[in-house]
């Protein structure tokens, strides 16, 4: 199985394909089939191609504003997963399939800026994004939004149990919660690797095999992919539920629990499942104008209205990704059923793109063969 760079929007996918609806398929003007952005540089071309994952969505009622606000029309080409639609910008350098690419994550955000495949551009309200997420000085990217990936927990497991649900990377190697965590395979499944550079974060280069070791005794089991870990292993999930799955623990996202009641019916007064918040990796998504796209005007524009009120607004509900503005509300839904996450790990994204193999490989050896 290839290297699948899978963004927290997959998630949401997967747990509406599980529960049986397609709410979360892309909406507004998209064109899988679109090869361009439909006229040339400087030619006043009224539509705009964004080139994204697979998984990119967003409300038609946002795309309607957009194109009331700017006249421009925006023609959505999806990719695959993120490191191949990546890949696919990369090979076309300067002669782009579109005029934005939007889904490069803080993983991949090295190898897209050390390519020159951006061209730089300030985005209008640049300066109501958190400067957390503003990782280029160069404006080569713009923040448009966070996701954390952490431990899920099953909470009538753990109720009939009358076991308190572990809350940090620590607890997962306790005997307490031997043979009770799934997760993915750092080399095949972006949740997989965030969990893995979570815990390089938390422990250090020198630390985090150590701790892997810990967990290898402690019966961590490893599958390939998110769907298969939540959806057919993780016993709080609604498809794990169907599949009488035996693990209350999984590595998911800070965002499942929403959407576990978002799509149950009837919905639950609480939550089905927790989070760990002291398990997480904060994931950082970007796009950016492409260099030589034909219509840079519409790009510029597009960029300006991915960090408005009104597109990231519309994100938690689309993608079930958090907002990079300080103006942007969550909706309810999330405030009262996801999870807040203070203080997730992060790594530096040169040192991602200088050591992922490496990790990758040493993890492999310890826990995998």
């Amino acid at each position: 199985m290839s290297t699948t760079r899978r963004t927290r929007q997959l998630a949401a996918t997967a747990v509406a394909a599980a529960l049986g609806v397609t709410a979360l398929a892309g909406c507004g003007s998209s064109d899988d089939t679109a090869t361009g952005s439909g006229g040339t540089k400087g030619s006043g071309s009224k539509t705009v191609t964004l080139v994204s994952h697979d998984s990119f969505a967003a409300s038609e009622a946002v795309w309607k504003e957009f194109t009331k606000e700017t006249g421009y029309t925006v023609k959505v080409l999806k990719s695959g997963d993120a490191g191949v639609a990546l890949n696919q910008e990369i090979l076309t350098k300067g002669s782009p399939r579109g005029d934005v690419f939007f889904g490069v994550d803080n993983t991949l955000l090295s190898r897209a800026l050390d390519s020159g495949l951006f061209t730089p551009y300030e985005a209008k309200g640049i300066d109501r994004v958190t400067k957390d997420t503003q990782l280029d000085a160069g404006h080569r990217v713009t923040p448009v939004d966070t996701g954390d990936i952490c431990v899920n927990y099953d909470k009538k497991y753990f109720a009939d149990k009358k076991l308190t649900p572990p809350s940090t990377f620590d607890d997962l190697a306790k005997p307490a919660y031997k043979d009770l965590l799934v997760t993915e395979n750092a080399g095949t499944s972006s949740p997989g690797l965030g969990f893995l550079l979570g815990t390089i974060a938390a422990y250090g280069e020198n630390g985090y095999q150590d701790y892997w070791k810990k967990l290898k005794a402690n019966g961590v089991k490893v599958v390939d992919g998110w769907e298969q870990a939540y959806n057919e292993e993780f016993s709080g999930s609604a498809g794990g539920k169907k599949a009488k799955a035996d693990r209350p623990l999984v590595v998911s996202y800070a965002s499942s629990p929403p959407v576990e009641v978002l799509y149950a019916k009837p919905q639950p007064a609480e939550a089905p499942t927790g989070v760990a918040t002291g398990t997480c990796f904060r994931q950082i998504e970007f796009a950016g104008l492409l260099d030589g796209a034909r219509n840079e005007k519409g790009g510029k524009a597009l960029l300006d209205f991915l960090i408005s009120k009104k597109f990231q607004e519309d994100l938690p509900l689309s993608m079930f990704v958090n907002p990079v503005t300080e103006d942007a509300k969550l909706p309810e839904l999330f405030t009262r059923f996801g999870a807040t996450v203070d203080r997730p790990q992060t790594v530096a994204p040169d040192r991602i793109v200088k050591n992922r193999e490496q990790w990758v490989q040493s993890w492999s050896s310890l826990v995998v063969k």
